[in-house]
């Protein structure tokens, strides 16, 4: 527990962090990544360009400073960055070097302001926070389902819209160039998978000097045929997507990728499932169907009785992703409602249109920031429960607020 003088300096100082939050930020990346290359095989490059993690990392920051004599408040945001920092590899030695590049940025872009007994406060609060997190990602580590990176090989892809893709994998012996894996017992049929988990890919673009790390929401929780998830080739907005083009464009059936153990709390709820009072509401946007997809096959595994609402929006027919397989599993459950939105023909999903939606329900929502944001937003304003709005938005964590 930080000490009372600690508590005093930072809930003092957050102030100056909510105003020079994304510029201290900005000097911890330049700087660790000068004196630790090696890192960028880690961070995303992509939020780098476009200051997300800049952003996500002084929200993270200034929360933990305006709770840090109650973090347990913010368990869940904790354990959504844990999830992540885990299957990213991120490890207690990594916490150091952290933790030394962004007292240094506070350093550098408070100047004189920084005095040594704000320094000294920082430092500790950043050990304090530093602690939590690496005690909660231990845990992850030691229940993760394999560990570290390891080989698998695509046996199936697909394109299930016009710029989504999906994978089919399962555990590799050997890699391409013919060394020998870790040799760690992966047996898929004996796995457990929660419907709304990501695996992360480790891949290593011709259009990169670093490897690249990047999350990709599992369509099916069933490992019966291999570890299944989908990729939308992402080329909005002048952007060019490292790892998705590389993955549509130079991995195919036969190719060897390394994958890390599924991780994500965007699960749905157990003790709902096999009720059928409390309806099931999945909601997504574009590639945002990938783990709701999961969901209703598990929904409708467990118990097809409960009624469910699908609410999917895209920018046309084209751009549907999933159709038929959403079609076959909705088909199977009793009770259904389905509204599809395509934004070319004026089809609008928006936050008027949520009044529609039953209460209570058990609300699952997924897609791009702008979407989400406008989802969350919406929901709240109707006096949707923030225990029955459950999220997932793609993008650095915590992104959508404190």
């Amino acid at each position: 527990m930080a000490s009372p003088k600690t508590l005093e300096i930072v809930t003092a100082t957050v102030p100056v962090l909510e105003e020079h939050g994304t510029a201290i930020t900005t000097v911890f990346y330049k700087n660790m990544f000068a004196e630790h290359p090696e890192l960028l095989d880690i961070f995303n490059e992509t939020n780098q360009k476009l200051g997300r993690q800049q952003t996500a990392l002084a929200m993270t920051v200034l929360a933990a400073a305006k709770h840090l004599d109650k973090l347990a408040t913010l368990l869940p945001q904790v354990t959504q960055i844990s999830h992540k920092h885990r299957a990213l590899q991120i490890l207690p030695e990594h916490y150091p070097i952290v933790g030394k590049h962004l007292i240094g940025a506070i350093k550098e872009v408070l100047g004189e302001a920084a005095t040594d007994e704000i320094i000294h406060a920082w430092t500790e609060a950043y050990d304090e926070i530093a602690s939590v997190f690496i005690q909660i990602e231990q845990g992850m580590y030691e229940s993760a389902l394999w560990q570290g990176f390891a080989p698998f090989t695509v046996t199936q892809k697909t394109a299930v819209a016009t710029d989504i893709a999906a994978f089919t994998a399962v555990p590799s012996n050997e890699y391409k160039d013919g060394h020998t894996a870790n040799h760690q017992a992966i047996d898929l049929h004996k796995m457990r998978l929660s419907a709304g988990q990501y695996i992360t890919v480790n891949t290593d673009p011709k259009d990169s000097n670093h490897t690249a790390l990047r999350h990709y929401s599992l369509y099916s929780a069933n490992t019966e045929e291999g570890i299944k998830f989908a990729v939308r080739r992402d080329n909005r907005n002048a952007h060019h997507g490292l790892v998705s083009n590389h993955l549509h464009d130079h991995i195919n059936v036969g190719d060897t990728i390394l994958l890390s153990a599924p991780a994500g709390d965007f699960v749905l709820e157990q003790h709902l499932m096999t009720q059928n009072e409390v309806p099931l509401v999945l909601m997504s946007a574009g590639v945002g169907v990938t783990p709701v997809l999961a969901m209703l096959e598990a929904q409708i595994m467990a118990n097809p009785k409960r009624p469910i609402i699908w609410v999917y929006a895209c920018q046309n027919k084209a751009h549907h992703a999933f159709a038929d397989k959403v079609e076959a599993l909705l088909a199977k459950a009793e009770t259904v409602e389905r509204h599809v939105f395509y934004f070319e023909s004026g089809q609008l999903l928006d936050a008027a249109w949520l009044a529609n939606l039953p209460k209570p329900a058990d609300i699952y929502v997924c897609g791009s920031m702008p979407f989400m944001e406008s989802m969350i937003d919406g929901l709240m304003a109707l006096d949707h429960g923030v225990d029955s709005v459950h999220y997932e938005p793609f993008g650095p964590k915590m992104s959508l607020g404190s």
